[in-house]
């Protein structure tokens, strides 16, 4: 079962690392509020779309796809979507 997106937004948590990741996936130079900020806006987007595949949830949306393990809510990656 996929959770709300108030669920995601309630629990999603990031890793020092993964704000670096982000910024090196989706070739951009973000702060940490900005990366925060873009992943909210994400997950609250109605077009956003969200699966489940093993222990990882996918939420695309546009040209990013945000990678969430399913366990703890944290941030794993972002993706460019082409």
């Amino acid at each position: 079962m996929i959770p709300e997106s108030a669920v995601f937004l309630k629990n999603i948590c990031y890793t020092k690392l993964v704000f670096d990741r982000v910024n090196k996936k989706l070739q951009t130079n973000l702060s940490n509020e900005e990366i925060k900020n873009l992943v909210n806006k994400i997950i609250s987007d109605s077009e956003t779309s969200i699966i489940k595949r093993g222990k990882n949830y996918y939420l695309q949306n546009n040209h990013v796809e945000l990678v969430i393990n399913s366990y703890n809510y944290r941030l794993i990656t972002a993706n460019k979507k082409i």
